[in-house]
């Protein structure tokens, strides 16, 4: 079925996305997997392409447009081209809407123009070896010290952890703590007290570098509070939708990517003298997964549509949790069986095949469990 939700300047969009991808990542990229992370360069690159800041306002740099489908069409490129190291996703979906929703005019104006042109990469610190989905169980914290917070704790899982010069850490900041005493303190690189870890050793996605953080002590000015004192908990449910649905749109991706290149491979593989395609069980397997990647294809463009303003659509938490829930269920049980069907080949990691179902692993993890997006939505209809 043709999609019907991208117009002219969308499709001319992914072109340029395309010829960036040819240009200025595939040519590296193996060399950034040994490196376990990605050169400042391209983000530099991309910058200049005009693919950071896509909803950040002209007047700071950016592109200046809330579509959320530019952010659908590189996501979808950057999927397919199998380089998820360089994480424009993160930067742009997730953490550009902190910045441009909370941070005061002084703010933007000092770090959002570094955002857009690849000079200031952005991570934002959440998880804690003692704490994942479970905010109520951070123990990073931040004592009020008249013209600074004294921040100490550690984070881990952290991506763009070690590249990152500008750090959103969630911290308590009242001695009771619990959800409702998180603020959201901004972290610049080079600030005292603030060292990186381990650049994680991750059984995929190689080029995307994931640190432990530490702050010892770590002096953190006033003004760099980011949206209101204690309130980080409002602002990072607000934002959770599109980081789902950001996550599910690479998921439909990579599903119907992984299913293309078996499809040609099991066209021109033969076993017992017969192309593999002739075999009905093959034939079954294809059909299978041909209809349930049409099936969630079909309601991630209607997610697709609902947000592309940028949020201000009408896509709330519940619709996004079952996108990401279903893609990215859908993205691991695709690449086990495309593997299976390639065979011993298929284990291979000069097959796309077997990095491809490494990288896509974490995706049923990251931005919240499935069996999170499962309590959403169960609460939601339950109560």
């Amino acid at each position: 079925m043709k999609r019907q939700i991208f117009a002219p300047e969308h499709d001319a969009f992914r072109e340029t996305v395309r010829a960036f991808l040819a240009r200025e990542v595939l040519p590296y990229y193996e060399q950034w997997e040994k490196d376990g992370i990605v050169s400042r360069e391209v983000w530099r690159a991309a910058g200049k392409q005009g693919l950071l800041g896509l909803a950040v306002p002209e007047e700071y740099g950016g592109g200046g447009t809330s579509d959320f489908r530019y952010s659908a069409v590189l996501a979808e490129e950057f999927t397919r081209a199998g380089t998820p190291g360089l994480a424009l996703g993160l930067h742009n979906d997730i953490i550009g809407p902190y910045l441009t929703s909370l941070a005061t005019e002084e703010q933007k104006r000092r770090w959002l123009p570094g955002f857009c042109d690849g000079s200031i990469i952005t991570a934002i610190a959440m998880t804690e070896p003692g704490a994942g989905s479970d905010l109520q169980g951070i123990r990073t914290h931040a004592e009020d010290r008249g013209d600074h917070w004294l921040l100490n704790g550690a984070k881990t899982f952290i991506s763009n952890g070690i590249l990152a010069d500008l750090v959103i850490v969630v911290a308590k900041t009242t001695p009771e703590g619990g959800a409702r005493g998180l603020s959201l303190l901004v972290v610049e690189r080079g600030t005292d007290g603030f060292e990186r870890g381990r650049n994680l050793d991750k059984i995929g996605q190689k080029a995307q570098d994931t640190a432990e953080l530490f702050f010892h002590d770590v002096r953190v000015p006033k003004e760099n509070l980011l949206g209101t004192l204690h309130g980080a908990f409002v602002h990072l449910m607000t934002n959770l939708a599109q980081e789902r649905l950001s996550i599910a749109v690479s998921a439909i991706a990579a599903a119907e990517h992984l299913l293309e290149i078996t499809t040609d491979y099991v066209k021109g593989r033969e076993a017992f003298g017969r192309p593999l395609a002739a075999k009905q069980h093959i034939r079954f397997e294809i059909a299978e997964m041909a209809t349930e990647c049409a099936v969630t294809r079909t309601f991630l463009d209607r997610c697709i549509e609902e947000h592309a303003d940028g949020g201000a659509g009408t896509l709330d938490a519940v619709h996004a949790s079952m996108a990401k829930w279903w893609a990215t269920e859908l993205q691991k049980r695709v690449a086990d069986r495309c593997l299976q069907l390639h065979g011993g080949y298929g284990y291979m990691t000069e097959y796309p095949i077997a990095k491809a179902f490494t990288d896509g692993r974490i995706q049923t993890i990251y931005g919240g469990t499935t069996e999170i997006m499962k309590e959403i939505i169960g609460r939601s209809l339950l109560g």
